[in-house]
């Protein structure tokens, strides 16, 4: 079993966009929290699926994103 870290975003018009950055390209969406999870991880077994052919290692870090908002003129 291994752990990977997902980035969800909620939409303006409902849902959640969800990606995986230790997987480059694997992507999906869900109409709530649950449906997202549960799609992303449907997408990261199929990604690794595809993936097992290649000569490829995708490194595994120990990480976490937190939201950080700044109040700047630019932002």
């Amino acid at each position: 079993m291994k752990t990977y870290n997902a980035i969800l975003q909620k939409e303006e018009d409902g849902g959640y966009s969800v990606s995986v950055p230790s997987l480059p390209g694997c992507f999906s969406q869900g109409d709530d929290f649950e449906n997202a999870i549960k799609n992303i991880q449907e997408a990261m077994e199929l990604y690794l699926e595809n993936e097992n052919d290649k000569v490829f290692k995708i490194e595994s870090k120990e990480e976490f994103m937190v939201p950080v908002t700044l109040k700047h003129k630019y932002a």
